[in-house]
């Protein structure tokens, strides 16, 4: 076991925020699962996107908030660039999944929802292994348990890097014009870079508790 309590002072406003922040990363990612389940069934999507600004601003305000408790606070050794890192690392989540959203909103063709389901559920996998090894930093952790979520978030990433060449395979084989391969792949490329975004903060996480082990 690794104490990283002393690492960030006394005060849990560190692990508080850094928790809440992966919080909001889980939650649009979710968001993103359900909006794809509404396009299934037909339902309406209005206002949909408001909820995806309005979860990548709070994950905004959570950083800034970050941003000045670091400036405040005197004891914070080397981890204060980790803590920095990570806390970005988690802000771009929610970001690149608003971006998704905004392009399948304007998307003039019918949305390919299936193609996008296996996707959207790796992407709520990497996610929620995210926020499983950010809140291990509260107190202490167990490097095996980091490694076991971690092994997790690299599983969903190959998968999806797996089910982007499936697309892929399928677009440049199937009877879609050019204009709308273009389009679409772009789409299939936005959805794996968000499980990509998860992969990145994943990774700060085994970092900084590798660092302290």
């Amino acid at each position: 076991m690794i104490s990283l309590r002393k690492l960030l002072g006394k005060d849990d406003k560190f692990f508080d925020l850094l928790e809440a922040g992966a919080e909001e990363a889980r939650a649009s990612v979710d968001l993103f699962a359900n909006y794809l389940k509404k396009i299934a069934a037909g339902d309406s999507i209005a206002g949909t996107l408001d909820n995806f600004i309005t979860t990548r601003r709070k994950e905004k305000r959570i950083r800034h908030t970050m941003t000045e408790e670091l400036s405040r606070t005197f004891v914070t050794p080397l981890e204060r660039e980790d803590i920095e890192a990570l806390s970005f690392a988690l802000y771009r989540i929610p970001k690149q999944v608003e971006k998704i959203v905004e392009r399948l909103s304007i998307y003039p063709g019918r949305v390919p929802h299936t193609a996008f389901e296996r996707q959207a559920e790796l992407m709520l996998q990497a996610a929620e292994a995210v926020a499983f090894m950010v809140k291990q930093l509260r107190g202490g952790t167990n490097i095996e348990k980091i490694r076991e979520a971690n092994d997790r978030l690299q599983y969903a990433e190959g998968e999806a890097d797996k089910v982007m060449l499936s697309l892929l395979k399928e677009l440049y084989h199937g009877p879609y014009e050019a204009k709308e391969l273009v389009i679409l792949q772009e789409l299939y490329e936005l959805v794996e870079q968000a499980v990509d975004r998860c992969r990145n903060a994943g990774n700060i996480v085994v970092q900084i508790v590798l660092k302290h082990s």
